[in-house]
């Protein structure tokens, strides 16, 4: 059995491993970028200054071999079309996750329905020369069982009004600290549910970090259930959601 409205303290597919089958609504997530593997004489390597601004994490090394990485995400999205009808993905091309990355889109590309463009509107400079810099993230759509086509199965939108391209400022990091730098803006998550999701539904977010999601499905009446390795950042995802019915009882 697994409990809802709860953040659980370890690895998602721990936590899906709960799941039956078709359990969740909806996942919206944000993996790691794998940021600290790049390149060095041709070959890929760890970054070596904990210093420098590509550390995003205080709990993980984000510096999986290319292997690794497609070999972890290739089961934990396996297992998310196990669990949850619809999944949105939101991912970042960077040099440690470029080559995995495009492996996944091809390996499930029956499943994919459509990509949508998170226009930043901004990029931080690239770390390299004749490097483009990045100031937009993929949201790219998985569904569960997917039939041929783009036509969606749950879309909550009327015709003509969902663009493919949502422009929403990256937020300034004010609840994760300097020990989470990759945090993503609530605006985001709740445009997603919104067209994506209806209320009462189950949000999964199978890398939860400082609870943005959970904190969005609250606010617009969704359930949801997230997993996460670091127990500080499941302490600081609790207290956002306590704030929320702080406030609540005042009115």
């Amino acid at each position: 059995m697994i409990d809802t409205n709860k953040i659980y303290n370890e690895d998602c597919l721990l936590t899906m491993a709960k799941m039956p089958d078709s359990f969740v609504d909806l996942t919206f997530t944000s993996p790691p970028y794998n940021m600290r593997t790049r390149v060095r004489n041709g070959e890929y390597t760890v970054r070596e200054r904990s210093e420098h601004f590509s550390k995003k994490y205080k709990y993980f090394d984000d510096a999986l071999s290319i292997s690794d990485y497609y070999e972890f995400h290739h089961k934990v999205i396996s297992e998310l079309l196990r669990v949850s009808n619809m999944i949105i993905w939101n991912v970042q091309i960077v040099t440690g996750s470029k080559e995995a990355i495009f492996k996944l889109i091809g390996d499930f590309n029956t499943n994919i329905k459509d990509i949508i463009i998170w226009d930043k509107n901004w990029g931080q400079p690239s770390m390299h020369e004749n490097c483009i810099n990045r100031g937009t993230e993929y949201l790219i759509i998985f569904e569960k069982n997917a039939s041929a086509g783009r036509t969606l199965k749950r879309a909550f939108f009327e015709r003509g009004t969902m663009s493919d391209i949502w422009r929403v400022g990256k937020n300034v990091n004010t609840h994760g600290g300097k020990n989470h730098q990759a945090t993503f803006p609530i605006k985001l998550v709740e445009k997603a549910l919104a067209g994506f999701s209806k209320e009462g539904d189950l949000i999964y977010d199978p890398f939860m970090g400082t609870g943005t999601t959970a904190v969005a499905s609250k606010n617009m009446d969704r359930n949801f259930i997230g997993s996460e390795i670091s127990e500080e950042y499941c302490d600081i995802c609790n207290e956002r959601l306590e704030n929320i019915k702080s406030k609540n009882k005042l009115f």
